[in-house]
This record gives C-alpha cells, structure tokens and sequence, in this order.
C-alpha cells in the first residue's frame, strides 16, 4: 500500500457539526444492542448444528478474539476520538487507500447485516402472522427505524438503550429460570448434563466442527466495535470508550456461553436450527403458558434493536467518507438536529436488499444475508489489528502523549489475533458460507480499482485547477 504522507488532525476533524450527546451507559447498551441480535437468538441455532454441545468451546475462543481486538480498538480509539474510527486510523497510520478500503467495507457490512437483522424479523413475525408475507414486516419495521435514526443522536441512543435493556433483561431471566428448572425444581426427563455427550459426545463433528463454530461464533459478536464509531458523539471518550468495552465484552461473554449452556441442557442440539429460535423452542419444552410468545417478542425486539444500531453505524461511515472527500459531498450533510440523514438514506439500501433476496429466497434468506454481510466486518476487525501494529510503532517514534489506555501483551497478542482471524476467514471458503469469500474478494477488487480511478481524477482536477490558476495570473 502506498504511503501516506499525509497528517490527519483529528482534533480538528472534518466530521465536526456531529454532537456529542451520548453518556457511557448508553455507549455500552448500544454495542450489547448491537451485538445481542440474531447472532444469539437465531444464529446460535447454525452454530450449534455446527458443532454440538463444543459450540460452548467455540463461543468462548470467539470471545477471546474479541477481547484481544477490544484492547486493540480501546487503545487507538482514546487516542482518536472520532466517528472515522477504525478507518480514520487506518487511514492516518497505514495509507490513505489502507481507510478507503475499511470505511467502505465496514459501510456495506452493517448495510448488509441491517438486511440480516430484517429478514430474521419476517421469521420471527411469521411466528404469530403464518399467512402475512414477510416482505410486509420487512418495510414496516424498515419505516420505523429509518423515522428513529432521522431524528436526533438522543433520540437513537433513548430508543437503542431501553430496547437493549428489555433483551438484556429477558437473557438475566432465561438464566434464572433455565438454572431453577435445571437444579432447583424436580427432575425432568431429557434435561441436564447429560444433553452435553448425548447424541454424539461433546464433539460429535470433532474439532473441525468446533473451528467452523468458532466463526459462526463471531457473528454473534459483531457490533462490539460499535462504540468506536459512537465515539465521535461521545461526551467524554477518553473515560467513556475504554470503560463501555470493557463491560461489553464481559457482559457479552458471560451471556453467550451461560444462555447457550441452559438452552443445550433444555434442549437436545440435534433438534436446534434457524427455523424457530432456539430460545423459543426452550420455552416450548417447558410447557410453561404463552411463555414461547413472550419470548418470541423478545427476540424481535433483539432484532429490531441490532438492526437499528447497525443503520447508525452504517450512516455515520458514510458521512465520515463523504467528510473524507472519498463519497459525494451530500452525503456530508447534516439536518439541524446534527443527523447526516442523507448517508442515512444510501445506507438504508440494505433493507431493500434483504427484501428482494426474501422474496428470491424466502427459506435462505436468513443464511444468505447472513454469509454476504459478514465480509465487511471481518476484513473490517482484521484491519483493526493490522491498525495496531502501525499505530503503536508510529506513535511511540513520534514522541505522542502518554497512552491512557494500553494493549497488554503487545506485540504478541495483537500478533495472535490477527492470525486467529484470518485463519477464520480462509475457512469460510470450506464452510456454507464460503458466500463470504465470494462476495469478499471481488467487493475488495472493486474498492481497489475505484480507489485508484478516484485518486487519479482528483489529480487530474487538481492539475487543471493550477493551469487554469497561472493562466489567470
């Protein structure tokens, strides 16, 4: 990648006119928003039929690589404040082409997931609606969350906050009552331990099976680096970045591996799928009254929430490339209440995406969107790590302040991190979803080709501008 000469002042950052009105609760319940969506309720179903009860083995190693790529992104992201983020630094510290490629694959990733979180809607809805087509609750919904997002950062972060804090509630207390029905009530037939080494053992696809899980896995943690891009509307950063990851992580750690425990003790993994989530399928099995309904309810308010999280996050990469000069200058704009609604319009195309591959695929289209809208994510997480690397070094020779916030174990562990990512990526192409590679690879060679077509023609306008400056003088 060419080098970059050039030095981005991201104190006076051209994504100023953004306010900075979000407290550090709702930095994190955006990020759990996020990141508790489908992944839990609908794609750990995927994941366990990957796997098998070593599904607990997989969502725990994809946390580890969270937890490695948080202290990454904590690090650099104190030290840079912005809504750029990850691609602003890539840009700063890697080359100018290192955060075109980021910002816009990071862009169609979260244009692609809002997709993901819709078409599992239409799932969750058929639920109740058997004979509505899905494609009605796909716009219906869309509407809503595209009014929510246009009107003010508050208003987003107000709706964000309590639909998280009611999925994060309905999780604590799918805890408590899957723990009182598996060791504080009578015994029932076919729940307890013993689910974890029936039909199988432990492993009953092997390691191999628990790495592909692995990947599945980190689907469900997508998100977590949302608070890097919430950043630049932040009140205080510096204390409420590092503080707000550190508690999605855990918290998203601990959720993942003690919900996905209770519910393989329920219910025998052979019986989980993407049909009906696995949560209410538990709720089934308890036979406990209009108890699957309520549940039901909650998942789509998961969804919901995710899928507004994620229009956020793809709206405000697009006006950080627009600011950037790297998009149309509109696309920059702001309403009077500080919302780049015009980004918001081009990163709602997702939904309409999702729309059309429901109405071509009505019983894949979950999976499908779910391959596609990974890439940009990934490359996305990958880079991140890369990112480190550079920033580290440059930082340290440049003399910059003193580092608030430090990755522990560096080099190493970024090192490790990428590795293990990357090594998740080349699997996909032996997976279901060797989708992701397929629309990965060609994405990534179409950013490159209009990179350079881009940079050439604002050459050739800079080249004009000085003739026609010295013809004048």
């Amino acid at each position: 990648m060419e080098k970059n000469n050039t030095q981005l002042n991201f104190k006076d950052e051209p994504e100023k006119g953004l306010k900075r009105e979000l407290k550090t609760s709702q930095l994190s319940m955006i990020a759990m928003g996020c990141a508790i969506g489908t992944g839990l309720f609908l794609g750990s179903g995927l994941a366990i039929q990957a796997a098998g009860p070593s599904v607990l083995l997989s969502y725990a190693l994809g946390a580890f690589i969270v937890l490695l790529l948080m202290g990454c992104l904590a690090e650099m992201t104190v030290a840079h404040p912005t809504s750029g983020s990850f691609g602003a630094i890539a840009e700063k510290y890697m080359s100018p082409m290192a955060g075109y490629l980021v910002r816009y694959s990071y862009w169609i990733g979260n244009v692609l997931a809002v997709g993901v979180e819709v078409s599992a809607v239409s799932v969750y809805m058929n639920y109740w609606f058997p004979t509505v087509p899905g494609i009605v609750w796909i716009l219906l919904f869309a509407g809503v969350l595209i009014y929510v997002n246009a009107t003010s950062v508050n208003t987003f972060a107000t709706f964000e906050y309590w639909f998280s804090f009611i999925k994060i509630s309905a999780i604590v207390g799918f805890i408590l009552l899957g723990a009182y029905v598996l060791f504080g009530s009578s015994e029932q037939p076919h729940i307890g331990p013993e689910n974890f080494v029936n039909e199988g053992g432990f492993f009953p696809f092997g390691l191999k099976g628990m790495w592909i899980a692995v990947f599945i896995s980190l689907f469900s943690f997508l998100g977590t680096e949302l608070i890097a891009v919430t950043s630049g509307e932040a009140k205080d950063p510096d204390a409420a970045v590092p503080k707000a990851l550190k508690a999605t992580v855990f918290r998203l750690s601990t959720f993942y591996v003690l919900t996905i425990g209770i519910m393989l003790m329920i219910v025998p993994w052979k019986t989980a799928g993407i049909e009906v989530s696995p949560f209410v399928k538990v709720m089934e099995i308890l036979n406990i009254p209009g108890a699957s309904g309520i549940m039901n309810f909650i998942i789509l308010t998961a969804a919901i929430s995710a899928m507004n999280a994620q229009l956020y996050a793809s709206t405000r990469m697009m006006f950080s490339l627009a600011r950037g000069k790297h998009a149309p200058s509109f696309l920059g704009n702001l309403n009077k209440s500080g919302v780049p609604t015009k980004a918001l319009a081009v990163s709602s195309t997702g939904i309409f995406i999702a729309a059309g591959v429901h109405a071509l695929l009505p019983g894949s289209s979950y999976a499908f969107m779910m391959g596609i809208s990974m890439f940009g994510a990934m490359f996305t997480w990958l880079m991140i790590f890369i990112s480190h690397l550079f920033f580290r070094g440059k930082w340290e020779k440049t003399g910059g302040r003193k580092l608030p916030v430090r990755m522990i174990g560096f080099p190493y562990l970024t090192i490790l991190g990428a590795v293990l990512l990357f090594s998740l990526m080349i699997t996909s192409w032996f997976t279901d979803f060797k989708i992701m590679l397929q629309f990965g690879i060609p994405w990534l060679l179409f950013l490159a080709a209009a990179y350079f077509v881009s940079k050439r023609r604002n050459i050739n306008h800079n080249v004009m501008e000085e003739s026609l400056e010295k013809k004048i003088e």
